[in-house]
């Protein structure tokens, strides 16, 4: 599927893996932030995504006014402030993807999936 943004000169065609990316890697960039989560249908768990499969743990719809509706599957850091997470990565993302391909967000959902919990020893 693709998103389409029409101007004076013609029409872009953009690609929902292209913008899924892009709020992947925002989402990378916030402070806190694990990475992003897939969950597996066979089991029923949650994954933490490679760098190079970021769009699997976003999701993408066009409202009906045409703007962008992004979901952010995320995995955090244990200790860290989720509201202020949740705060940042609206405000990023949507900042982000809106410069980079040029089409209005107007929801940037967040759900937290899962809580790293690492004990150093």
């Amino acid at each position: 599927m693709q998103s389409k943004i029409k101007n004076e000169h013609g029409t872009v065609a953009v690609q929902n893996e292209v913008i899924a990316r892009i709020a992947g890697l925002a989402a990378m960039e916030c402070p806190g932030v694990v990475g992003m989560a897939a969950k597996s249908i066979r089991d029923g768990l949650v994954h933490l995504l490679k760098i190079e499969s970021l769009s699997k743990g976003v999701d993408l719809q066009t409202s009906e006014s045409g703007e962008l509706i992004i979901g952010l599957h995320i995995i955090v850091d244990y200790g860290t402030n989720l509201a202020a997470i949740a705060e940042t990565l609206q405000s990023d993302v949507r900042y982000r993807v809106q410069e980079s391909v040029g089409m209005r967000v107007k929801e940037v959902n967040i759900f937290i999936e899962s809580v790293r919990t690492e004990v150093e020893g």
